[in-house]
C-alpha cells in the first residue's frame, strides 16, 4: 500500500510548496530521457551494451516495489569498510551478519542490494536469484594510520559474475591525487563487466581538500558534481550515484578548471531541483540514470530528509535513491518503512517532473 500526496506534503513540512510546486525554467524536461517502464528499450537498446547487460539492467528495473516504473531504490551497505564495522553496525548489531542486510533489502522492497564481495558472496546461493546483487568492487580502507582517502580494488569482476550478480559498483574520487589511477582501474573493470554481461554503477564523488573554501564545502556543488557525473558516463557507467547538490559555483570559487557563465546564469538557479537537474543533464540528459544519496543517519529527522531527497531527485528527472545508513541503523521494521516511504514518492503520480 502506498501513501498519497498528503503524507508526502506532511513530511516535507515548510518545504512542501517550494518543492512540489516548483517549475524548472533552466533545462527543459523535454530535453531529458526520463525514467519509465520502457527505459531499457528506449535508451539502452540503441547503445553498445550486450544482450546480457540489457537483461541484467531490466532485472534491476523489474524488482521490488518500484518494478515496472523505471525508478530504482537500492540498499547499499559497504560502510563496514568505509567507516569501520563498529561505527556502522554498533547501533544495530544484527547487520554484522550480511544475511540481514539482504533481508532488509527484500523486506524494504528494494530493486537491488549493493554490498561487498564477502558480504554478498557468503549468502549468494541463497539470495542471488531472489534480489539483484550489486557487488561493490572497490573501497576506501580506513584501518591504515594515518587515514588516507583512496579507492582500492577489493574484488574482481569475475567474482561478481560467478556469484550471479546483476551489476558491479565502484567509486572514483574525482579531483584526488589518486583519481587518474582510479579512473583507469574502474574503466577497465566496467569494460570487463559489460563483456561478462553485468551492468555498471559508479559512485561519482569529488575529493580534494581544496574543494572547501571560506567555510563552504564545494564537494557538493552542482557544477563540480555535474562534471564528475559527466566523467562517469564517459567510462560507460549505466547508472550514476551522486550526492545531492547543496550549493554551486565550485569552479569559480576555487578558481580552477573550465566552466561557462551560462552554467550559472541560464542552466542553474539556487533551487535544489534546478541544481539536481544540472546533475541529470551531465548524465547524457538522463540516458544514464541519476540516483542520489540518502545521506547519513541523523535520527528523528531521517524519514523527512529521505522523502525530501526523493522528491528533489524525482522532480529533477532523476531515477531514484540509494539509501543505506538511514535504513540499517535502526530496527529492521523501521528501516523497511523508511525505504517504503522513499519508494512511495516515486509511486505517487502527484509528484511530477518539474
Amino acid at each position: 500500500m502506498t501513501v498519497g500526496i498528503e503524507k508526502i506534503e506532511e513530511l516535507l513540512g515548510a518545504d512542501s510548496k517550494k518543492l512540489l510546486e516548483h517549475k524548472c525554467t533552466t533545462i527543459s524536461s523535454d530535453s531529458l530521457h526520463l525514467p519509465g517502464s520502457d527505459f531499457v528499450d528506449r535508451v539502452f537498446c540503441a547503445s553498445d551494451r550486450t544482450i546480457p547487460v540489457l537483461r541484467n539492467l531490466q532485472s534491476i528495473y523489474n524488482a521490488g516495489r518500484l518494478a515496472g516504473t523505471g525508478y530504482i531504490s537500492i540498499l547499499p551497505v559497504d560502510q563496514g569498510i568505509e567507516h569501520s564495522a563498529g561505527a556502522s553496525f554498533a547501533p544495530n548489531p544484527i547487520y554484522f551478519d550480511p544475511e540481514n542486510i539482504v533481508k532488509l533489502a527484500i523486506e524494504g522492497g528494494c530493486n537491488a542490494v549493493a554490498s561487498t564481495l564477502g558480504g554478498l558472496g557468503i549468502v549468494a546461493r541463497k539470495y542471488a536469484h531472489k534480489i539483484p546483487f550489486i557487488v561493490k568492487v572497490n573501497h576506501n580502507e580506513f584501518l591504515s594510520y594515518p587515514n588516507s582517502y583512496d579507492q582500492i580494488m577489493f574484488a574482481d569482476v569475475e567474482q561478481a559474475a560467478e556469484m550471479g550478480a546483476a551489476a558491479i559498483g565502484a567509486t572514483i574520487y574525482f579531483g584526488s591525487d589518486e583519481s587518474k589511477r582510479q579512473i583507469i582501474e574502474v574503466s577497465e573493470a566496467f569494460k570487463y563487466a559489460h563483456k561478462l554481461g553485468l551492468a555498471t554503477i559508479l559512485w561519482c564523488y569529488t575529493r580534494n581538500s581544496a574543494f572547501k573554501k571560506d567555510g563552504v564545502d564545494y564537494h557538493v556543488s552542482a557544477d563540480l558534481t555535474g562534471q564528475a557525473n559527466h566523467l562517469g558516463v564517459t567510462i560507460e557507467a549505466d547508472i550514476i550515484k551522486q550526492k545531492l547538490p547543496e550549493n554551486n559555483g565550485g569552479f569559480n570559487a576555487i578558481n580552477f578548471g573550465k566552466t561557462h557563465k551560462d552554467v550559472y546564469a541560464k542552466l542553474t538557479t539556487e533551487h535544489p531541483i534546478d541544481l539536481t537537474r544540472y546533475q541529470v543533464a551531465n548524465c547524457y540528459m538522463g540516458r544514464a540514470g541519476l540516483i542520489n544519496s540518502g545521506g547519513a543517519s541523523s535520527g528523528d529527522t531521517d524519514l523527512a530528509e529521505a522523502v525530501k531527497t526523493a522528491v528533489i531527485n524525482k522532480r529533477a528527472g532523476g531515477m531514484g535513491l540509494i539509501s543505506g545508513r538511514k535504513a540499517f541503523q535502526r530496527p529492521m521494521d523501521e528501516g523497511a518503512a523508511l525505504l517504503h516511504a522513499i519508494q512511495d514518492v516515486y509511486l505517487c503520480k502527484d509528484v511530477t517532473i518539474a
